[in-house]
């Protein structure tokens, strides 16, 4: 267990009871009004480059600006939202 499994695990809980339905369309414009920008698992592999992942987080490198960054994801439907890139 690493330092921040149970803060992550909490933000898991929160993010994952957040959902208010199993339609990709409705928790993409759920998400979009909260968040911005929303990606599913093949426009994020379209334009990002995965690092690697400690839920809810992934790290990853955008493909066409190289900037590092990272997103948070929810688990059904799937979605990666809150680009933020680390300097």
């Amino acid at each position: 267990m690493d330092d921040t499994e149970g803060i992550r695990r909490g933000m898991v809980a929160e993010i994952n009871s957040q959902v208010q339905s199993n339609s990709k369309i409705s928790e993409r414009v759920r998400l979009e009004q909260e968040h911005g920008q929303v990606w599913d698992t093949k426009e994020l592999s379209a334009e990002f480059e995965v690092q690697g992942f400690m839920a809810p987080f992934i790290t990853a490198i955008r493909k066409s600006t190289e900037e590092k960054g990272s997103l948070m994801f929810q688990d059904r439907p799937r979605f990666y939202f809150s680009w933020t890139v680390v300097k």
